[in-house]
Protein backbone atom coordinates (compact mmCIF):
# COMPACT_ATOMS: atom_id res chain seq x y z
CA UNK A 1 0.00 0.00 0.00
CA UNK A 2 2.90 2.35 0.72
CA UNK A 3 4.12 1.78 -2.85
CA UNK A 4 0.79 2.99 -4.28
CA UNK A 5 0.85 6.13 -2.16
CA UNK A 6 4.45 6.89 -3.06
CA UNK A 7 3.88 6.39 -6.80
CA UNK A 8 0.30 7.62 -7.08
CA UNK A 9 0.95 9.79 -10.14
CA UNK A 10 2.38 6.81 -12.02
CA UNK A 11 -0.60 4.64 -11.09
CA UNK A 12 -3.16 7.31 -12.00
CA UNK A 13 -1.35 8.05 -15.26
CA UNK A 14 -1.14 4.40 -16.26
CA UNK A 15 -4.83 3.85 -15.50
CA UNK A 16 -5.95 6.98 -17.34
CA UNK A 17 -3.70 6.20 -20.30
CA UNK A 18 -4.95 2.62 -20.53
CA UNK A 19 -8.56 3.78 -20.53
CA UNK A 20 -7.76 6.46 -23.09
CA UNK A 21 -5.89 3.99 -25.28
CA UNK A 22 -8.76 1.54 -25.29
CA UNK A 23 -11.29 4.29 -26.01
CA UNK A 24 -9.13 5.44 -28.91
CA UNK A 25 -9.13 1.89 -30.30
CA UNK A 26 -12.88 1.52 -29.80
CA UNK A 27 -14.01 4.83 -31.31
CA UNK A 28 -11.28 5.58 -33.87
CA UNK A 29 -9.12 2.47 -34.30
CA UNK A 30 -7.85 1.03 -37.54
CA UNK A 31 -10.29 -0.93 -39.66
CA UNK A 32 -7.79 -2.27 -42.18
CA UNK A 33 -5.51 -3.82 -39.56
CA UNK A 34 -2.35 -2.24 -40.96
CA UNK A 35 -1.85 0.24 -38.12
CA UNK A 36 0.62 -1.28 -35.63
CA UNK A 37 -0.72 0.44 -32.50
CA UNK A 38 -4.45 0.82 -33.09
CA UNK A 39 -5.16 -2.42 -34.94
CA UNK A 40 -5.58 -4.45 -31.72
CA UNK A 41 -7.07 -3.34 -28.39
CA UNK A 42 -4.16 -4.74 -26.37
CA UNK A 43 -1.57 -2.73 -28.31
CA UNK A 44 -3.59 0.45 -28.04
CA UNK A 45 -4.23 -0.02 -24.31
CA UNK A 46 -0.58 -0.75 -23.48
CA UNK A 47 0.64 2.19 -25.56
CA UNK A 48 -1.88 4.48 -23.86
CA UNK A 49 -0.82 3.21 -20.42
CA UNK A 50 2.84 3.89 -21.22
CA UNK A 51 2.14 7.38 -22.53
CA UNK A 52 -0.18 8.19 -19.63
CA UNK A 53 2.38 7.07 -17.05
CA UNK A 54 5.11 9.13 -18.67
CA UNK A 55 2.89 12.17 -19.02
CA UNK A 56 1.70 12.14 -15.41
CA UNK A 57 5.27 11.64 -14.24
CA UNK A 58 6.08 15.09 -15.64
CA UNK A 59 4.13 16.64 -12.76
CA UNK A 60 6.07 14.86 -10.01
CA UNK A 61 7.92 17.18 -7.65
CA UNK A 62 11.48 16.15 -6.90
CA UNK A 63 13.25 16.73 -3.60
CA UNK A 64 16.29 18.75 -4.52
CA UNK A 65 18.71 18.13 -1.72
CA UNK A 66 22.32 18.57 -2.61
CA UNK A 67 25.61 18.16 -0.84
CA UNK A 68 27.24 20.99 -2.79
CA UNK A 69 26.51 23.68 -0.23
CA UNK A 70 27.42 21.65 2.84
CA UNK A 71 30.74 22.45 4.44
CA UNK A 72 32.69 19.42 5.55
CA UNK A 73 35.34 19.63 8.19
CA UNK A 74 38.32 17.35 7.86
Amino acid sequence: MNFLIKHKLWVIGIAAGAIGGYLYYYFIGCVSGTCPITSRPLNSTLYGALMGGLFFNLFKKENKTSNKNKVTEE
